[in-house]
């Protein structure tokens, strides 16, 4: 009998990014010389401490099965950041991991969940595996890549569940201002049956004042999950564990989820982790420099090329420049983003990843999580390919 795969996963594939990586892997093992600027992966190591604890752990023992909704001691120090009950928070195998517990916890068919866009790539194959619909609401550059209320409004309806909110943004690097917030908070008062889910991973990896949700919008805490995790900022993308803060009961709904998918996250990481976070924050801040000095690279070296336009991301570790003028509609060569990004991967060697991926076209996402030689070759040829073909 052959296989029949479930409806759930119909226009659900592996996602583009992922495709992108492994294309280029192929062509680097054909003898292709490829700059990859395509994943968002620190090339900082994990800190020596933190790797320190998780072998003090496994040699102390603590190899066993977690508590479904993590160990008490890391929950416990992040509800103590976060100023809420341990009861309040979970622990998963990464922030990914977060959002699709909360989205099977919570949403029934035909229940809508407005993402701006662009949006993380998850975000909407997430929503459809848990039987909901996305609604995306295109944010283009002229508004910095952010929602503003009139959309918000017009966009919810009887069916809306959730409101999806990165910031920083993967993969524009746009952060809402604690009054842009206010505002969105403005709109959501009148429509309680609507929840916020705001994804702030890379919240210490901002450029500028960083102003959590939950603190810019204290009345909607208690329909709010924030999501975090230590991947981002601490290099610890292998380590798998993300957290997420929010009402006890729909974190005891999101801990019967992962009680019957994998049970609770790795034990050595969630110690590692509990390291991480209660390190000295000097640490945090160099790496965040770091980040800073790549960004301006990176932004420098793409308005130098011929046809494309960025604007300066705010945080994370992404740029997303405009390829607009080189596509068909404006009389350019290609014919959408993904197009460039493909030829530009084969003329060039340099992995992109177009704008579609993450729902707003004529763009492409440029991660700057790279050694600043491996960043510079790939503007240089960027930026030569183009010209050639200009």
């Amino acid at each position: 009998m052959l296989f029949q795969r479930a409806e759930r996963l119909n226009g659900i594939e592996l996602s583009e990014i992922v495709q992108i990586s492994e294309a280029a892997a192929r062509l680097r093992a054909d003898g292709r010389d490829i700059v990859a600027l395509s994943t968002g992966e620190p090339d900082l190591p994990t800190p020596p401490h933190v790797v320190e604890a998780a072998h003090a752990a496994a040699q102390d023992g603590k190899t066993k099965y977690p508590p479904t909704a993590g160990i008490p001691d890391l929950r416990t120090e992040i509800a103590r950041q976060a100023r809420v009950e341990m009861a309040q928070v979970i622990v998963s195998t990464g922030a990914k991991q977060v959002i699709a517990n909360a989205m099977l916890a919570s949403l029934n068919p035909g229940d809508e969940v407005i993402m701006p866009a662009p949006y993380w790539t998850s975000y909407s194959d997430i929503v459809r595996m848990a039987g909901g619909t996305p609604i995306v609401l295109p944010c283009p550059m002229e508004q910095g890549f952010k929602l503003l209320p009139e959309q918000l409004e017009a966009a919810i309806t009887p069916r809306t569940r959730w409101l999806m909110l990165n910031t920083p943004s993967n993969p524009s690097g746009a952060i809402y201002t604690k009054d842009e917030i206010a505002s969105l908070a403005t709109v959501l008062a009148q429509h309680p049956h609507v929840w916020v889910l705001a994804d702030e991973i890379y919240q210490r990896l901002s450029f500028v004042p960083f102003t959590s949700v939950a603190e810019a919008a204290p009345e909607l805490v208690g329909r709010m999950l924030v999501v975090n995790g230590v991947a981002k900022a601490w290099s610890m993308t292998g380590w798998r564990i993300g957290w997420g803060i929010g009402p006890a009961e729909l974190i005891k709904a999101m801990a019967a989820v992962q009680g019957q998918v994998t049970s609770g996250a790795c034990s050595i990481s969630q110690w590692a982790s509990l390291a991480a976070i209660t390190c000295d924050p000097k640490l945090l801040e160099e790496r965040r420099d770091l980040f800073a000095q790549r960004r301006d690279l990176v932004v420098a070296g793409l308005n130098a090329v011929p046809g494309l336009r960025c604007d300066a991301p705010d945080g994370a570790f992404y740029a997303f420049p405009s390829c607009a003028e080189l596509l068909a509609d404006h009389g350019g060569p290609f014919k959408n983003d993904a197009d460039f990004c493909g030829w530009v991967l084969e003329e060039a060697g340099v992995a992109l990843v177009p704008g579609r991926s993450f729902g707003l076209p004529g763009h492409f996402r440029l991660s700057f999580a790279y050694a600043q030689d491996t960043i510079a070759a790939g503007l240089e040829r960027l930026k030569s390919a183009v010209e050639r073909k200009l």
